[in-house]
């Protein structure tokens, strides 16, 4: 009995070892955006948004906390710097200096501190989780990753006109605090200003002077995988000013869904999230 009892320790010492993970805690504000509290350099106490789109860091001219101990050269980039996050540091950070930022934030940090790891977007419990083997991804459903230039991608199925599905490819942008954001190109190709219902518009003007018009339109029904979402606050820009060059799935729609990235960046795994029914943000 001793014997048996041994073993089982052992085993369960060993899977327990196999499923060796990391955790780093975040929380999300008001706009949906992902904020972890970093220390860079030893010294710099930073909130720092999670931006899935770019593997790098960055301080905000509009930061409220200071980076006096980043170092930038004259094409305002800072390499070597450490970032502790929680119980992990990481080490060879490259920061870029004068970048515009979402609220709360002094700073973005990007997918560079998951890398060669499946990590996990746990919005259930507001917390990243790093693994170092697969995890157990039952109820999680599949979804194609396009990765290249240290940004994902996924497509979609857009009913546009209540008859038809367009799809589309979508650049995951958790600094967008909106669900999805059209491209010039679609937009227009795809007739949105005529065929979605508009509830919101909004008028601004470039540096040089052009006026920019967003609109924010009603999206009857947007298709990812088996997970159908029907009226979808969606924006696009009208104007001859083509600003807007790709489609983006925006923080409010990432936070309906728990995610899993593979290590090898070609999956993501989705579950619901306790976010999953809420309201669409109001740009």
């Amino acid at each position: 009995m001793l014997k048996k009892t041994c073993l089982l320790l052992l085993f369960t010492a060993g899977f327990f070892h196999s499923q060796a993970q990391q955790t780093i805690p975040f929380r999300v504000t008001q706009h949906h955006n992902i904020i972890v509290k970093t220390l860079v350099n030893k010294k710099d106490s930073l909130d720092l948004m999670f931006q899935i789109s770019m593997k790098d860091a960055s301080v905000s001219p509009q930061r409220q906390h200071k980076a006096d101990h980043i170092i930038f050269n004259k094409d305002e980039i800072s390499d070597n710097n450490t970032v502790d996050i929680g119980k992990i540091t990481l080490n060879n950070v490259r920061f870029f200096d004068n970048e515009l930022t979402g609220h709360e934030a002094d700073g973005k940090i990007g997918t560079g501190m998951f890398t060669g790891k499946t990590f996990k977007i746990d919005y259930d419990n507001n917390e990243f989780v790093i693994y170092d083997q697969q995890p157990d991804l039952k109820d999680y459903t599949p979804v194609t990753l396009f990765y290249q230039d240290d940004q994902f991608t996924i497509n979609a199925d857009n009913v546009i006109d209540g008859k038809k599905q367009q799809e589309a490819y979508f650049l995951l942008q958790s600094g967008f605090s909106g669900a999805l954001m059209y491209s010039n190109d679609f937009a227009e190709e795809k007739e949105l200003d005529k065929k979605l219902k508009i509830i919101g518009e909004k008028n601004f003007k470039t540096s040089n002077g052009a006026t920019v018009t967003t609109k924010q339109g009603v999206l009857p029904f947007f298709k990812l995988g088996n997970f159908v979402f029907k009226d979808v606050s969606a924006g696009f820009f009208t104007g001859s000013v083509k600003m807007q060059t790709k489609n983006y799935f925006g923080a409010d729609m990432l936070r309906r869904f728990n995610w899993v990235f593979d290590a090898d960046r070609k999956t993501a795994y989705i579950k619901p999230s306790k976010y999953y029914s809420e309201p669409y943000y109001k740009i």
